[in-house]
């Protein structure tokens, strides 16, 4: 197989990885990118800082791995979007990330097509995904250039295209997820039917070439980042799922070949298009996990996601934390919802705080397991977990415990760049099969529930009833 430089570009950081033919990891380069949090829900980056970033992480990964590269990959954050200059390729807006809940408005104004809405994608009418966005910056930035996801405008960068993915699209409530096609009835809905629009490319496809690393080079095997961390964890069969801890937490379940709609909340849309198949999946959001535990270390209360659990108390002593700190998405749908702590005294101290904000977070992850064991009909025994905040072993261990399963650590930090390779070697070899694609893994450690199913009931009891007490409930009066 050929050798892959695969580049995560996230919301709080890039990473560019290279791997060999033999799944031999010979270099990982990150770089942080550091989003703009502003008043009113705000949530920007600065476009010229992620391409910088792609490029010299990219560069600086190929220069260590000393290696000849077949394929160039992306994945990318999926509904952070922007305006740019097709003819000059400059940006002409900031990129409006997708926890930015500016366009909440945009979203109520339409709520007679919210039916419509979910039935064509699978999603609901949220400023979460990609139109509302990018209806907010034609109507609030600028009338000028395209205005796309931000994988478009970086692949325009690298090679010229002017393209996305299937995963990608489906993601902007602007894709019939039966046809995998642009809709223009829903496209006039959000007043985006003129716009140019990207082609919509296969995940196992060469879009164009690059030399922006060396030598000219393929680029495919295109995906959406938590879709590719789907197929590194190896979910293949339907009712197979995963959660990742990032900035947000993102559990994905397989759906198989059929075009897939929850019932219980969650989003549906393309998990891949590999071999002239499209597979889908449901998926419910933590908007903030990683960016709470950056909230909580730019209070001063933890010095950092590598000491969460030195910081973190036994116990939270009673207190409660709804991390609602970018609203909430599934299954709630409420981007006016705010962060709350409950059950304070005196006797509060910042351990209790820092421990409270991760059993809220685990609590979020429980409530959209139960959202994916009503749409499958499956509870497993066993969930797979990636992503840095899996270091956490007090989070962990939270999760466990109120999912009453055993948890089970991908042994990498990297599970969205192997997720990627594997879509690029799809890409290089139409022989390959995708699942002999995937770079081999075993889990680096597991958590078993410490608490019984009396225990960790009643405290989703307490933790739901904070949320409708103080994230929602009050906005709603």
């Amino acid at each position: 197989m050929t050798t892959v430089l695969a580049i995560d570009q996230g919301t709080s950081g890039t990473k560019a990885m290279v791997v060999d033919g033999s799944d031999r990891v010979l270099s990982v380069v990150e770089l942080p990118v550091r989003p703009r949090y502003l008043p009113g829900g705000g949530v920007e980056q600065d476009p010229q800082e992620l391409l910088d970033s792609v490029l010299e992480s990219g560069r600086r990964a190929v220069r260590e791995a000393g290696a000849a590269i077949g394929c160039v990959t992306l994945a990318n954050q999926g509904e952070t979007v922007l305006a740019w200059d097709p003819a000059t390729g400059e940006p002409l807006t900031p990129a409006i990330v997708w926890q930015d809940r500016r366009a909440a408005e945009i979203c109520a104004e339409r709520a007679e097509w919210a039916d419509l809405v979910a039935r064509r994608t699978g999603l609901v009418l949220d400023p979460y995904f990609s139109a509302p966005k990018m209806r907010w910056i034609r109507d609030r930035l600028t009338g000028g250039g395209v205005v796309t996801t931000s994988d478009t405008w970086l692949l325009h960068r690298l090679t010229g295209e002017f393209v996305t993915d299937a995963a990608t699209a489906s993601r902007s409530l602007v894709t019939d997820l039966d046809t995998g096609a642009w809709s223009p009835e829903l496209l006039d809905v959000f007043g985006l039917g003129d716009e140019a629009l990207p082609r919509i490319a296969a995940c196992d496809e060469i879009v164009g070439e690059t030399a922006a690393f060396g030598a000219r080079t393929p680029v495919g095997g295109l995906v959406v980042d938590q879709q590719a961390a789907l197929l590194a964890q190896r979910c293949l069969a339907p009712g197979e799922a995963k959660c990742t801890f990032g900035t947000g937490a993102f559990l994905l379940a397989n759906m198989g070949t059929g075009p897939a709609r929850s019932g219980s909340g969650l989003a549906a849309s393309v998990a891949w298009r590999v071999r002239g198949t499209t597979s889908y999946c449901l998926d419910g959001q933590v908007p903030t996990a990683a960016s709470a535990v950056r909230w909580l270390q730019d209070l001063g209360l933890v010095g950092g996601a590598p000491e969460l659990d030195r910081a973190a108390a036994d116990g939270a002593g009673g207190v409660l934390c709804v991390p609602a700190l970018a609203g909430l998405s599934a299954p709630w749908w409420a981007p006016e919802a705010t962060a709350s702590f409950t059950g304070m005294t005196l006797s509060t101290t910042s351990g209790h705080l820092v421990r409270a904000v991760l059993d809220g977070i685990a609590a979020q992850v429980a409530e959209l397991a139960d959202c994916t064991a009503r749409d499958t009909g499956a509870r497993p025994s066993t969930r797979r977990v990636d992503g840095g905040l899996t270091r956490s072993r007090v989070l962990m261990q939270a999760v466990a415990d109120l999912l009453q399963a055993r948890v089970e650590v991908y042994p990498s930090e990297h599970a969205t760049a192997l997720g990627a390779v594997a879509f690029a070697r799809c890409a290089a070899d139409p022989a390959l099969p995708p699942a002999d694609a995937v770079v081999g893994w075993a889990p680096a450690t597991g958590y078993t529930p410490r608490i019984g199913a009396g225990e960790a009931a009643e405290f989703r009891a307490r933790w739901t009833a904070a949320v409708e007490d103080s994230a929602i409930g009050k906005e709603r009066k």
